[in-house]
């Protein structure tokens, strides 16, 4: 497929998604179903896509794009539950998808099957994130869905490249899984870190929002690919940036987050988009590949392909619930212990769990996080990725019918996952009043502390004005900001019969008005990020509250320049 093509199918992908928001539909699952039926459609030619373009192009920015809107407070808040699903759900997905396939594909070794695990093993970070989103997941929830899924990539694209250069002879940097493991997590976190301090550091000497953007568009590639280059994980880098940058982003100016943001909003429409046109319009060819080409026998191969599935869809429920109950248990036995060594055990053993909504609705919260594992794009990439020949020149062994079973799991938990999902949230009604109500109360402490810091702020311009500045002016301004009630012509001159007069004192005014009102909205930004970081205050708040003194800094900043 050509370049025009390509651009047909980008369009014809977001014309969908805009169709099917308009609609209430789920736009994912849309444009998917719409693909995979155009995937039939006479003459369509092929969308191929070499593996290092989707892991290299795509996931790079979608990853970085949702890092940087992402609480670094609540991802340490929820490590353990993330660390259980993106990391040990992902391996032990991995193994019991590897020993089903090994038994039930003839041809594969337990080393292809394992590499088919891998392949399989990772939820998907667009899909977590565009599917819940669009329905309305509680905050809790997708906190943990979206932290699993920023991780699970690399620790899957490690056992992946572990596995291949099992079965095909071939070399990694680190000859022992385990330590290659955390040589890979080592180099992409120093990697991502450094180049976000760095990228944060070029940002103070730059002082334009436009150049300023362009580079945070830079950052996620430059992450990725330095990484890789090093033989880390990629991903790591690009999420770690993505992190650091997010949550320093209250040092740049306005207009830059202003910016960015609606630059990132709308590279992820696009991708998204892409990312569900490109699987489904795979469908086709995926089955001539493994049925035509290599004539596979069907009905052995659709059989192993949907035991992969049950196996996936399987395993995160009955990790989850036994986890749960693992843990109640052994809370329950602590309780019969004496309480100082209860005490210290129990602090030493204590698991962060979801708890969303009241303590009864756990099983309701672990219910949806177990039907949450819809896969995606880095399953297909990953599988297009698995090499043809082994070093000694033998053909992979189960390739194809590898590739098409990553594809039956990909499509099937989207669909089937992915369509009951809003039925089983508003079954589940796991809405919680608690977590509304804090964050109400979050939200009304934070308008108190930003009320507070504006005040004083006004207290310290008037106590101390800048040169230049006429403090009688300052103090008219101050009460207008406070009773909002004199007009603007109100603290004009009323000598009208000096126009030059009366221009001057307007602009005097105007610059009064801009310093006064900057100097509180500063004073409230500071205010609310030190809170933030005393742990008063939720960073899912501070980043709305942030957003919305952004707006007012910049239509005070517009007004102003109209009016000089």
């Amino acid at each position: 497929m050509n370049g025009v093509q390509l651009l047909l199918v980008v369009i014809a992908a977001i014309t969908v998604t805009g169709l099917a928001h308009r609609k209430g539909l789920q736009a994912p699952l849309v444009v998917l179903v719409i693909g995979l039926a155009a995937s039939f459609i006479p003459g369509m030619p092929q969308l191929e896509l070499e593996p290092h373009f989707i892991l290299g192009i795509v996931l790079p920015p979608l990853l970085y794009s949702t890092a940087l809107d992402f609480s670094v407070p609540s991802f340490v808040r929820n490590i353990q539950p993330i660390l259980r699903l993106g990391v040990a759900l992902v391996l032990i997905t991995a193994f019991a998808v590897a020993g089903v396939a090994y038994y039930a594909v003839p041809e594969m070794t337990f080393g292809a099957a394992l590499v088919l695990g891998a392949v399989v093993g990772p939820p998907d970070a667009v899909t977590a994130v565009a599917i819940g989103r669009a329905l309305g997941v509680p905050p809790r929830v997708m906190t943990i869905l979206t932290g699993e899924s920023l991780i699970n990539d690399a620790a899957a694209l490690t056992l992946f490249s572990v596995g291949v250069a099992g079965v095909t002879g071939s070399h990694t940097v680190v000859s022992n899984p385990l330590l290659f493991f955390v040589y890979t997590s080592a180099v992409g976190l120093v990697v991502g870190i450094v180049l976000a301090v760095l990228v944060l550091w070029i940002r103070t000497h730059l002082h334009d929002p436009g150049l300023e953007t362009v580079l945070g568009l830079v950052v996620p590639f430059a992450a990725y690919l330095l990484a890789e280059e090093l033989h880390g994980s990629g991903v790591l880098a690009v999420v770690m940036a993505g992190f650091w940058i997010g949550h320093n982003s209250a040092t740049s100016g306005f207009a830059v987050r202003l910016q960015e943001r609606q630059v990132w909003r709308s590279i992820d429409i696009l991708l998204e988009a892409f990312v569900f046109a490109y699987m489904g319009l795979q469908m086709k060819f995926i089955i001539d590949d493994v049925f035509h080409e290599h004539h596979e026998p069907v009905g052995e191969v659709l059989l192993a392909s949907l035991l992969v599935l049950l196996t996936v869809m399987a395993v995160r429920p009955v990790w989850i619930f036994a986890f749960a109950s693992g843990k109640r248990l052994i809370r329950q036995s602590l309780r019969t212990t004496p309480a100082p060594q209860n005490e210290h055990i129990a602090s030493g053993l204590k698991v962060v769990t979801d708890k969303v909504g009241a303590k009864g609705a756990h099983w309701q919260t672990n219910a949806l996080l177990s039907w949450t594992g819809m896969r995606g794009v880095v399953t297909l990439a990953a599988a297009a990725g698995v090499p043809l020949y082994t070093e000694a020149g033998e053909p992979f062994p189960g390739r194809s019918v590898l590739q098409f079973a990553a594809f039956v799991v990909a499509v099937g938990t989207l669909l089937i996952q992915g369509l009951t999902l809003p039925y089983l949230v508003k079954r589940l009604d796991i809405s919680s009043d608690v977590e509304h109500n804090k964050e109400m109360q979050e939200r009304k402490y934070a308008r108190d502390v930003a009320r507070a810091a504006s005040r004083q702020a006004v207290r310290d311009t008037l106590a101390d004005p800048p040169d230049g500045c006429d403090p009688a002016l300052l103090e008219g301004v101050a009460e207008r900001f406070r009773h909002a009630q004199e007009t603007r012509e109100d603290l004009l001159p009323d000598d009208e019969d000096d126009p030059a007069q009366r221009e001057l004192a307007r602009k005097d005014l105007t610059r009064a008005v801009r310093l006064l009102r900057q100097r509180m909205l500063t004073a409230q930004r500071q205010a609310l990020i030190a809170e933030r970081d005393a742990g008063n205050l939720d960073d899912e708040v501070l980043r709305d509250l942030l957003e919305q003194l952004d707006y007012e800094e910049a239509a005070t900043a517009t007004s102003s320049a109209a009016r000089l």
